[in-house]
């Protein structure tokens, strides 16, 4: 009996012995750790020098040390990410995230190499785990369904946005590129009818839908949304655009100018209404001309708008209508501020002095524009033909002869200087090459048939 518990005893410590030989002395882990941690620490010294090949040396050591630390992938992702070396960063950041997936910078880690390598496919489902830690990342999201091309996501997303955190300029330039490809306009027009239900009271939402019919050129649709505003919102500026016509079609003039005026001095609304507005005033003005004072003002609203030369658009109109000292009004103010097409309105200009017979207006500012305009043949034929009428025949001669050396292959324009130049040398008394110049413009009359 004494034998076998002396036996049992003896094993158990034998045991024992064989566990405390197995354990680690805490001398050892104490070595092991401060091991880890200079090797980390002389990691972060190599990244911050730029050695990204010795910061990786050091990291993968310390790994040895205490395996499967997030934080020593994460710093790996870094390091291979200024690299370059994409392939390893993202596996390095896609291991630190499955060590601690509550890390939202492991993760943002995996987005950097996504965005660098422009796999945006694979960057929005890195962006939708981010949009778990900050909502903020669906601003991202945005931009992601923007370079894959899916439209009808973004346009939700932005809608969405817009609703929540209110509106950028970077994703009313999205909404703009989206809503520029027509089939995406529908979307869109639907998402605003559903807005204005919802919140009569946002301007904006009014104002996007009466862009988008103007765009589409679907005025009638615009003035219904313009009319739908006047009633929702009476003292918007935008409601003065459908009480300017109503106004209007009811003979009320003064009510009407006021409504224009409003329109037109806003920043608010568009060009494109503004000058239907402006037209169908000019219409208005020419059955009641006592008016013509307003339109005038009315028209100077437009004097920094240089997409369109209203002076010289309302002297073609009135042009057309030979009204000529109108057309000659707007003209001169065309030519003034030297908008567009500077040779045409003078030419306009011109034309329209010689209906008129204003001969002594036409002469001079023929022979300013030469002195500009060299080489252009129509400013001489002018001076020519206003020096003629106002029997200075040598002044026409001088001019006529000047500019004929710049007509080329314009023959209607040549048989018009070889009249001139006859009438000129009439004058001076030279019936020879009045002749002359006379049968020049006929056999080029004969030639044009």
């Amino acid at each position: 009996m004494k034998k076998s518990a002396f036996l049992f005893l003896l094993l158990v410590l034998q045991c024992n012995s064989a566990l405390l030989c197995a354990q680690t002395e805490p001398e050892e882990i104490k070595l092991d750790t401060d091991q880890f941690q200079e090797l980390f620490y002389e990691s972060l010294l190599q990244k911050g020098i730029e050695n990204y090949d010795k910061a990786i040396v050091a990291l993968e050591k310390a790994d040895k040390f205490k395996p499967n630390d997030a934080t020593v992938y994460f710093e790996l992702g870094k390091n291979y990410l200024a690299l370059k070396d994409y392939q390893s960063a993202y596996t390095s950041f896609e291991t630190a995230t499955k060590l601690d997936p509550k890390n939202r910078w492991y993760w943002i880690g995996m987005y950097d190499v996504s965005y660098e390598t422009k796999n945006f496919t694979q960057g929005i489902t890195i962006i939708n785990k981010l949009i778990e830690f900050d909502p903020k990342y669906k601003e991202d999201l945005t931009s992601l369904y923007m370079g894959t091309n899916q439209f009808e996501k973004a346009l939700a997303l932005i809608q969405e946005l817009n609703e929540t955190v209110g509106k950028t300029d970077r994703r009313e330039l999205y909404k703009s590129q989206i809503l520029a490809q027509g089939k995406y306009q529908n979307l869109e027009i639907n998402n605003l009818e559903e807005q204005i239900v919802k919140y009569p009271q946002q301007e904006s939402n009014y104002i996007s839908l009466i862009f988008l019919y103007t765009k589409n050129n679907e005025d009638a649709k615009a003035f219904e949304i313009v009319k739908k505003l006047e009633k929702a919102i009476p003292n918007s500026e935008w409601a003065q655009v459908s009480l300017f016509k109503t106004y209007l079609d009811g003979n009320d003039a003064q009510k009407a100018i006021k409504a224009m005026n409003v329109v037109l001095a806003s920043s608010k609304i568009d060009s494109k209404i503004k000058h239907r507005i402006l037209n169908e005033f000019l219409i208005f003005t020419q059955e009641n001309p006592q008016y013509a004072p307003d339109l005038e003002k009315a028209v100077a609203t437009f004097n920094n708008d240089t997409s369109v030369d209203v002076n010289k658009e309302i002297g073609k109109f009135f042009q057309n209508k030979k009204q000529w000292d109108k057309a000659v009004l707007y003209y001169e103010k065309s030519a003034q501020r030297g908008l567009g097409d500077v040779l045409e309105t003078n030419l306009l200009l011109f034309q329209s002095y010689v209906e008129q017979k204003n001969f002594s207006s036409l002469a001079p500012k023929a022979e300013s524009l030469i002195e500009t305009y060299p080489s252009q043949a129509q400013f001489y034929f002018y001076a020519g033909l206003a020096y003629n009428q106002l029997k200075q025949f040598k002044k026409a001669k001088d001019y006529l002869e000047m500019g004929m050396d710049y007509v080329v292959e314009n023959k209607e324009l040549e048989i018009n200087f070889n009249l001139q130049l006859g009438e000129a040398f009439n004058g001076l008394g030279d019936f020879k090459k009045k002749d002359l110049f006379f049968s020049k413009a006929n056999q080029l009359l004969k030639e044009k048939k």
